[in-house]
């Protein structure tokens, strides 16, 4: 199995909280769309450090085919389109458990 990691840091002039729970829906609904995603998790920073990111996803997938697919997936590209706007920084860690 393979884990997907995600941190994200958003720009200064968004409404993190906001922002935050916008992300952590779109996301949580993937799992309705993607059948190579097996199970997502996402999480909103409670930290007031400054190194600190803003929201944090874990998906799981079979293999690296069920993240491939997951990647250019129509839905998943919506997400991306959204962070693109939203986003300062992001940090990905894959790794098979």
């Amino acid at each position: 199995m393979l884990r997907h990691i995600v941190m994200i840091k958003f720009n200064n002039n968004v409404d993190i909280s906001i922002v935050s729970k916008e992300l952590m829906v779109m996301l949580e609904e993937l799992e309705q769309y993607i059948k190579s995603l097996l199970k997502i998790e996402v999480g909103i920073n409670i930290s007031k450090k400054a190194s600190a990111y803003d929201i944090v996803l874990s998906a799981d997938f079979n293999d690296e085919k069920g993240l491939d697919e997951y990647r250019i997936h129509p839905e998943h590209v919506k997400v991306l389109d959204y962070l693109n706007v939203v986003m300062e920084k992001v940090v990905v860690v894959d790794y098979f458990i």
